[in-house]
């Protein structure tokens, strides 16, 4: 036996139909596209378009609502702080915004800096940020620091 000679066995591997290749061959002429529009013609294909069947994204369920001029905020937990200050990259004492994306615990601002109480704090901080939950303003005050947000504090629960 030789390479060349090598072969599939007989009727596992069907002869690929060969569209547009003459009458004879069953699929010749207008090779099964019908007579002319748009789906007659090559590279176009019409998106989401399921042959007359409703489309699944019209099948499918809407829910909810995105609020366009929601807002985004960069978050920073207690114990991210804790950690970058034990590490010398940020001062303890008065913290601002700019001092936390100076120090590259906060990528950028986005809308605000909001503060979050996962982790432990046990530095004296003075934050000035845009936004903390309740839990995080009473850690950093159980700490010996303060909380001064920008927004009310019943905003930014």
């Amino acid at each position: 036996m030789k390479l060349n000679e090598l072969a599939p066995a007989i009727g596992s591997a069907p002869k690929k139909k060969r569209i547009a290749r003459g009458p004879g061959s069953g699929k010749g002429k207008m090779a099964g596209r019908g007579i002319k529009g748009q789906k007659s013609r090559s590279g176009v294909a019409i998106n989401a378009y399921e042959g007359g069947q409703m489309p699944l994204y019209q099948r499918l369920p809407k829910r909810g609502f995105n609020k366009p001029n929601r807002k985004e905020w960069a978050v920073v937990n207690l114990g991210q702080l804790q950690k970058f200050i034990d590490a010398g990259k940020l001062e303890a004492g008065d913290i601002d915004e700019d001092a936390l994306v100076a120090s590259g615990l906060v990528r950028r601002k986005l809308d605000g800096v909001r503060i979050l109480a996962k982790g432990e704090l046990t530095s004296k901080v003075a934050l000035k940020v845009a936004g903390a939950s309740r839990s995080a303003v009473d850690a950093v005050e159980k700490a010996g620091g303060s909380i001064e947000t920008k927004t009310p504090q019943a905003a930014t629960e």
